[in-house]
């Protein structure tokens, strides 16, 4: 919840959030002690590097800042914590959220287009609901 309000405030997702659950989520898919991914390893390792590099690539065309590097970051360690298939619920949760929220925020004239909204909230929020409503 702490990136949620950094990254709201400040526009980063500080490494001091993000990183540390990359080694930890890891270990806990090694071991087999993580009851998120359910014994795909595989799942958890693919997703969590094709997911953040393939929105990256596809945030490109849109401007630096589009997708930041705190968001890449913060999807390797969900994607290693919740697998395949939360990460991948997860990610249409949030991204749903980000189009009803900013689609909000457009017709009520509170954004414009070319408004700056963090997208690691949404992130985190999709992340969130993936694990309690497909728990």
């Amino acid at each position: 919840m702490a990136g949620f309000a950094i990254d709201l405030d400040q526009r980063l997702l500080p490494d001091e959030l993000t990183i540390p659950v990359v080694p930890l989520a890891l270990l806990l898919d090694v071991t087999g002690h993580n009851p998120l991914v359910g014994g795909s390893l595989l799942g958890a390792l693919l997703v969590a590097a094709i997911v953040p590099i393939g929105l990256y690539l596809l945030s490109i065309p849109f401007g630096a800042g589009a997708f930041g590097i705190g968001d890449v970051k913060l999807l390797v360690g969900v994607g290693l914590m919740t697998g395949l298939t939360r990460t991948v619920a997860g990610l249409l949760a949030g991204l749903l959220a980000a189009g009803l929220v900013l689609a909000a925020l457009l017709a009520t004239r509170r954004i414009g287009r070319r408004t700056y909204v963090p997208f690691g909230p949404f992130l985190i929020f999709g992340a969130l609901w993936s694990i309690f409503v497909n728990g």
